[in-house]
């Protein structure tokens, strides 16, 4: 098994497409989990045992959130304890304005992201930044009502649950920081990755008064309310593997079919579970096919720049170790990519997949309603989005309807360049085109300040993460125009407060 591109993460490997552990597995139900950090699996025989990480220099504070900011009901000012990090070693401080970085968490608590989240460190001693790293409410240890039994008791509990209220969250933790270290004058650069980096272009849409600039990294703020071609992201997965391998594409492709075939005889299942080596018996063949079809996707998502997962898969697919009949040469493929020790697929999941499964669960069936489906022409079975059933679906869990136009009625999105080019300003778009998320992300410049910076053979993620010596040329070129982006904010900012302080002198 080999470890993510830049960081061994001991978290556990959760299966890449998210649906409700309540519900018979449905293909309607589908969105992509949007984490920057991919999830590794440490042994599937001991899950719940995760190595802690060192988090050199980082302080752990926690601020008393609003439960609700939109509001005045007598329960909208409850409160719960939100958890944030800071690291003050490369903060030049209060008395010279010294910038404040502060990525905004996402779908996941924020425990690996002081080491994982490699582009504030690795930049915070040129600017002399104090780093600050905020947990989205409901993950993490910023759950409200004082466990998360009670606050994913149901929809009445979990309905404060939404980005609008994150990015007040955000607002209110960051105007309490700047009052308690009387850093007034500190300019705010917020950053974050795939959900978060939507989380941080929408923050400074919403709050531009509080950050001078975001980078949104991977971001795919336009595959929503049919901006984006439905099939998109899997079309990229498709041709990704098409790319590295034709007889690796038609071999996937024949397998799914395959997997039915045999699951419908009356020992099926059982023959499915030893020939895969699941954890479990499987109890249904979608178990097996659609862990294998987040395992592709996945692949490409987070491959990396100088060892490709996707080749790896197709590698063991071709290379055929374990037979040649087409599901022989499919777990050929599956071992090459997770290795040989450990039994797969169906494993039991721990306390943090549960998490992540409900907190994302529940948003695709509120507003993160992204209608990725499968057409005709991909290595995976035609599966195209249906809103009708993806309600359905959602109103049976919970018993409230998604709003799948609610992302672009508050933030925006269609006719993007035409409307933002009048009043945004300081937004990086940052994508790697091999991430099957840049399909609905922003790829051109949308004015001279809301700027698109893509590489052709990035993945998810990639410019934020941890560098390393082998990181291509390509690669370190992105990051260093981004890194010049925003030291030219920063010196505009400071232009402008010295002139501010000159006519108040006057």
């Amino acid at each position: 098994m080999k470890p993510h591109y830049h960081i061994l993460f001991t978290y556990l490997h959760l299966i890449f497409f998210i649906q409700s552990i309540n519900l018979t597995p449905t293909h309607s139900l589908k969105i992509p989990r949007l984490t920057p950090l991919y999830k590794w699996k440490t042994t599937l025989h001991n899950l719940e045992k995760l190595v802690s990480i060192e988090k050199e220099n980082v302080e752990t504070f926690y601020y008393k959130q609003v439960l609700d900011h939109f509001n005045y009901r007598p329960e909208s000012y409850h409160k719960f304890e939100q958890r944030y990090f800071m690291n003050f070693k490369y903060w030049g401080g209060a008395n010279s304005s010294a910038p404040i970085f502060a990525y905004l968490g996402a779908e996941d608590s924020i425990d690996t992201y002081p080491t994982g989240i490699g582009f504030m460190t690795d930049n915070a001693a040129t600017f002399k930044a104090l780093l600050v790293y905020i947990e989205h409410r409901y993950y993490g240890k910023s759950v409200p009502f004082g466990s998360r039994k009670k606050a994913f008791r149901n929809a009445s509990t979990l309905g404060y649950f939404n980005s609008a209220q994150a990015i007040a969250d955000y607002a209110a933790v960051l105007i309490h920081i700047k009052k308690t270290l009387h850093a007034h004058n500190s300019p705010i650069i917020v950053l974050g990755g795939s959900y978060g980096g939507m989380l941080a272009s929408w923050f400074r849409l919403k709050y531009p008064h509080l950050t001078i600039g975001a980078l949104a990294s991977s971001a795919p703020i336009l595959y929503f309310d049919n901006i984006t071609p439905h099939n998109a992201y899997m079309d990229l997965v498709s041709r990704e593997f098409k790319e590295v391998s034709e007889t690796c594409y038609e071999t996937i492709l024949k397998s799914w079919s395959e997997i039915e075939r045999i699951s419908s005889q009356s020992d099926g299942l059982s023959i499915l579970s030893e020939r895969f080596n699941t954890c479990r018996p499987l109890k249904q063949y979608s178990d097996l096919s659609e862990y294998l079809e987040s395992m592709y996707t996945a692949a490409v998502q987070y491959n990396g720049p100088t060892s490709s997962r996707v080749s790896e898969i197709c590698r063991g697919i071709d290379g055929a170790s374990f037979g040649n009949d087409i599901l022989s040469k499919i777990y050929s493929g599956l071992v090459a990519y997770e290795g040989n020790g450990t039994c797969k697929i169906n494993y039991a999941p721990s306390n943090i997949s549960d998490e992540v499964y409900e907190g994302w669960s529940w948003q695709r069936c509120s507003e993160m309603v992204m209608p990725i489906g499968t057409g005709n022409d991909t290595m995976f079975q035609p599966d195209p989005f249906n809103l009708k059933r993806y309600v359905e679906e959602c109103k049976k869990q919970y018993g409230v309807s998604p709003r799948p136009h609610w992302v672009t009625t508050y933030y925006g999105g269609h006719n993007i360049k035409l409307v933002l080019q009048k009043f945004g300003s300081n937004i990086i778009f940052s994508n790697g085109l091999k991430d099957p998320y840049s399909t609905g992300g922003v790829l051109s410049n949308l004015s001279d300040s809301l700027i698109a910076v893509y590489t052709t053979n990035g993945s998810h993620c990639l410019d934020i993460l941890q560098t390393r010596q082998s990181d291509p040329k390509w690669l370190i070129q992105q990051r260093k125009k981004e890194v010049e982006i925003i030291k030219r904010w920063i010196e505009q900012y400071y232009s402008d407060l010295a002139l501010k302080v000159n006519i108040r002198v006057d």
